[in-house]
């Protein structure tokens, strides 16, 4: 049975806009909201820790402009 095994492409991005850090963690990364395009696509918001110096980064998610119209409607309701 053969196995196959992907390798992995070089991922480049861009803060186009620092909006604001969420935490900082004990070590400390910062979990940041900013505007990130990646591998030269479209811009989007972006949910993540960072290193202090931008150069490594967790796992995080991404949010289209009408996803994070959503997601503030959605967040604006709650009752923290």
């Amino acid at each position: 049975m053969a196995v196959k095994k992907e390798t992995e492409r070089e991922v480049t991005f861009e803060i186009v806009e620092r909006i604001g850090v969420v935490s900082v963690s004990p070590k400390g990364w910062k979990k940041e909201l900013n505007i990130v395009r990646w591998n030269d696509k479209p811009p989007k918001y972006d949910l993540r820790e960072w290193d202090e110096e931008h150069e490594k980064m967790g796992k995080g998610i991404t949010f289209t402009e009408e996803e994070m119209k959503i997601l503030k409607e959605l967040v604006s309701g709650l009752e923290l």
